[in-house]
């Protein structure tokens, strides 16, 4: 990646505050936003230039010195299940608008979801036509096309599995619960480390304007995940009920072959 290359991450939560302290690190110039004020200082502490921008604020014009960048990371969820699925797409437009009005950016990278899938018992590559099952995977799904079809810039779509990590231990996930359905369904899961890899494997190489499945390549079934991290963190194992309903296998054939990226952490 050139150096100076500027990249903005709209959205330093869990996964954007890592990959934002991953690239100064790396020595990039690197823009965060946050919706707090009280987030700015702890954004500014990590040597990131950090903005106030709410892309769900209709009244005010987004901070075009956040859009002046080559790349733009949209990692901002659309929490549908707190009620604001329905305000997420206007969200991205008002996004897109700042970034066309830039004419800096060259680049978008989505953070998007295995759930554009829905769970419909088949492996699924990127290949595969998503057909979402979900609110959330409906709404991904048609933020996916829109920017696609933005002849402005170069849309790449990471679409993550179930996240764990620091602050997400995923032996707290199910600790001490019983009678939890379909026991011998798939995970699909991927450690920070490993979403970090991949981002940075993507800006490395240039390797813009594809769609990636990040998912750890293994698939062990819940009961057995989810025992192994609940005794990794000495908590009470969960019991599944040993069946398989509604399941889904997610693979990637563009991490490796466009990549040639080897992830950090297995899950079996």
């Amino acid at each position: 990646m050139e150096a100076e290359d500027t990249i903005s991450i709209l959205g330093c939560g869990w996964y954007g505050l890592a990959l934002a302290k991953q690239l100064v690190q790396s020595g990039y110039a690197v823009k965060g936003s946050t919706t707090t004020s009280e987030k700015l200082t702890l954004l500014s502490k990590y040597g990131i230039e950090s903005f106030l921008i709410d892309a769900a604020d209709e009244q005010n014009a987004l901070n075009p010195l956040f859009f002046e960048s080559k790349i733009l990371v949209i990692a901002i969820p659309p929490k549908v299940r707190s009620g604001n699925g329905e305000n997420y797409i206007p969200q991205i437009k008002n996004i897109v608008k700042a970034a066309k009005a830039s004419d800096t950016i060259e680049h978008v990278i989505y953070i998007s979801s295995t759930s554009v899938y829905g769970d419909n018992n088949s492996v699924v590559t990127e290949t595969v036509s998503p057909q979402p099952s979900t609110e959330s995977g409906n709404v991904l799904l048609a933020v996916e096309n829109l920017l696609r079809a933005e002849p402005a810039f170069t849309t790449t779509i990471i679409r993550f599995g179930g996240l764990f990590g620091p602050g997400r231990d995923a032996g707290r996930f199910f600790a001490g619960k019983s009678n939890i359905p379909n026991g011998q369904a798939p995970v699909n899961m991927i450690h920070l480390d490993d979403c970090l890899g991949i981002t940075s494997a993507i800006l490395e190489k240039r390797a813009f304007g594809h769609t990636y499945n990040a998912c750890t390549p293994e698939h062990p079934p819940k009961t057995q995940f989810y025992a192994k991290a609940a005794e990794q963190s000495n908590l009470t194992a969960p019991e599944f009920i040993d069946e398989l309903n509604e399941w889904k296998e997610v693979n990637s054939i563009n991490v490796p072959k466009l990549l040639n990226y080897h992830f950090k952490h297995k899950l079996i």
